[in-house]
């Protein structure tokens, strides 16, 4: 679909020319600024409804000077305006403002350091690693994760406020899980001590102590922020990545959510780092 965006662009560019009276510098501002806009964004129909969303391309531009930013992001804006009041086709557009909250949120770990510690770890540590950066949980949803969770290509996660999600389990993590089991014999929980599962303290001090011998100072936290940012950074969806992670703002009201799609599960395949890694089962 987004072929069909180039296309109105040239006619909202023209528009601008000949109907507004725009200069032609402007014009040349705004061409870079949406051809750098269509080239990293989503475009596609949900529900009836076309969605833009420009979550990659805030992601492209974000160490550009604030006034780069801001011309851009008009540039955006009144193009979605002209489709709208000039073609009558209403666009939803996606990751307008709310790029500007990350500010606040943990420093997510570089790819690379998370694959070296990977490489390093035993098969406890390894799953530990790869179920919160892999899947994006909370340390309080892995612990508390049962064998029964665990389906074939799936995870059903119970997260906050009682509520149940279920995210798509790449192979190679499927292929750990079933490792794991076969050697450690857990009964009820992925990761249990006695009959009991083990608690938030016992992982987070696993966790530490690994990334601490490798001199990275790492909280469970950060490995699921990472899974949010490194999704996006690879293209992913913000609409899907909230899915995953279990948030409210844009996730469905269902208490059961899936990405029951062929499409979503390939973009996220595809987005995730650890789909390439080889390593996990070795």
């Amino acid at each position: 679909m987004i072929e069909k965006l180039y296309e109105y662009s040239e006619e909202f560019l023209d528009y601008l020319l000949d109907v507004r009276g725009y200069s032609e510098t402007s014009i040349v501002t705004y061409e870079i600024a949406l051809r750098q806009m269509m080239q990293k964004s989503h475009f596609y129909e949900e529900e009836g409804k076309r969605i833009l969303d420009i979550t990659p391309f805030r992601f492209q531009i974000v160490k550009n000077n604030k006034k780069t930013i801001v011309k851009k992001l008009s540039a955006v804006r009144s193009f979605i305006k002209y489709l709208e009041d000039q073609c009558h086709m209403p666009v939803k557009l996606i990751g307008d403002e709310t790029i500007k909250v990350p500010q606040s949120l943990p420093k997510p770990i570089e790819e690379k350091y998370i694959d070296e510690v990977l490489q390093k770890a035993n098969l406890e540590e390894k799953l530990l690693i790869s179920m919160l950066y892999g899947l994006g949980l909370r340390i309080s949803e892995l612990r508390m994760l049962k064998l029964t969770d665990i389906k074939e290509g799936w995870v059903q996660v119970h997260g906050k406020g009682n509520k149940v999600r279920e995210l798509p389990l790449l192979d190679g993590l499927q292929k750990l899980v079933s490792v794991y089991v076969k050697e450690r014999s857990p009964k009820s929980y992925l990761f249990e001590k006695g009959n009991a599962p083990m608690n938030a303290a016992q992982l987070r001090y696993i966790l530490s102590k690994l990334f601490k011998a490798h001199g990275l100072k790492v909280t469970p936290h950060q490995l699921r922020h990472s899974f949010a940012t490194h999704l996006l950074n690879n293209g992913a969806r913000i609409s899907d990545v909230s899915e995953l992670l279990g948030h409210e703002t844009m996730a469905t009201t269902q208490v059961y959510t899936k990405l029951g799609s062929v499409k979503k599960m390939q973009e996220y395949m595809k987005a995730h780092p650890l789909a390439d890694v080889k390593h996990l089962t070795k």
